[in-house]
């Protein structure tokens, strides 16, 4: 049972930063742009907050510089895609190639180098239940955070204004534009918005969940996080179980050769790209309930004067 309460921990922490990315994705996704690079963005935003963390001593200043840095990649994608109208996946592409070269540059003084463990902050009284305190509670406060994130975000689109004007722009830009709302700065906003969360789980990485820096330390997580708003339809709270879903599975690999299963590594380290693949095959398989949760202006450029 004490396997499973840690099977479980360990599970929250590894899908929380799937859970920030693909959260912020969503919001670009629900504004009708597809960002690709995720992948580069986590990796400036891993390199830059582990840098602030690791010559300031302050994990929270290195969180705030990986958001920084995310929010302004993905501004610099925005420019790109909304206002010179470029080619989304293409400049998505140039975008995560540009952050891993660039990241894997500005690392190199760090590598090798380590920030202190995490502390855990355990729930007051809840943290001693038996069983569920050690799987649930005693976990880093960004654990909490993200589903506190995600429950927010449901609320934001579902019930508020300006959460029904940014679905609007994601559904019809032109019936948007025509009722005066200003499409390009809300796209833009929402990008950077989205950027901020990738940012955030880029250095929750580097500077909580594993506090080092290595080359290429994102290891795919902005692919799945990518692949996560497809297989949850574009809502929030599934996006959430989703990424604890990949999490465990990534945890699994670990578990399993603890208990002396004698699987080679590079099979479990596969596990999680397989359940992508997985998943998106069967998703597939009903294009028709994709068209129905889809933005229906995902991935098309918008042209005010047309």
């Amino acid at each position: 049972m004490d396997a499973v309460a840690l099977l479980i921990a360990a599970t929250l922490n590894a899908g929380t930063p799937l859970a920030l990315a693909a959260l912020g994705l969503l919001l670009n996704e629900k504004a009708g742009v597809v960002n690709l690079g995720a992948e580069g963005i986590l990796l400036m935003a891993a390199v830059a907050g582990f840098a602030v963390a690791f010559g300031s001593g302050s994990p929270a200043l290195g969180l705030a510089a990986g958001a920084a840095v995310g929010a302004a990649m993905a501004g610099l994608l925005g420019v790109l895609v909304i206002w010179l109208n470029t080619n989304q996946y293409a400049s998505g592409l140039a975008i995560s190639l540009f952050g891993g070269g660039l990241s894997a540059f500005a690392g190199l003084p760090y590598v090798g180098k380590n920030l202190p463990p995490a502390p855990v902050w355990p729930v007051p009284v809840l943290s001693d239940i038996p069983w569920l305190g050690p799987a649930l509670f005693r976990q880093s406060p960004m654990v909490y955070l993200t589903i506190a994130i995600a429950l927010a975000l449901i609320w934001f689109l579902d019930r508020t204004r300006s959460g029904l004007v940014l679905r609007a722009v994601g559904e019809s830009p032109e019936a948007a534009h025509a009722l005066g709302y200003p499409v390009r700065r809300i796209r833009l906003a929402a990008m950077m918005a989205g950027g901020l969360l990738c940012g955030v789980a880029g250095a929750f990485i580097s500077v909580l969940y594993t506090p080092l820096w290595v080359e290429g330390m994102i290891a795919g997580r902005g692919w799945i996080a990518l692949a996560l708003t497809v297989f949850a339809t574009w809502r929030p709270a599934r996006v959430l179980l989703g990424a604890y879903l990949f999490g465990g599975v990534t945890m699994l690999q670990f578990h399993l050769q603890g208990m002396g299963v004698q699987v080679a590594s590079q099979w479990l380290s596969m596990l999680p790209y397989v359940a992508t693949v997985v998943v998106l095959a069967l998703i597939s398989r009903n294009p028709a309930w994709i068209r129905v949760n889809m933005p229906a202006s995902l991935g098309k450029p918008f042209h005010p004067g047309h």
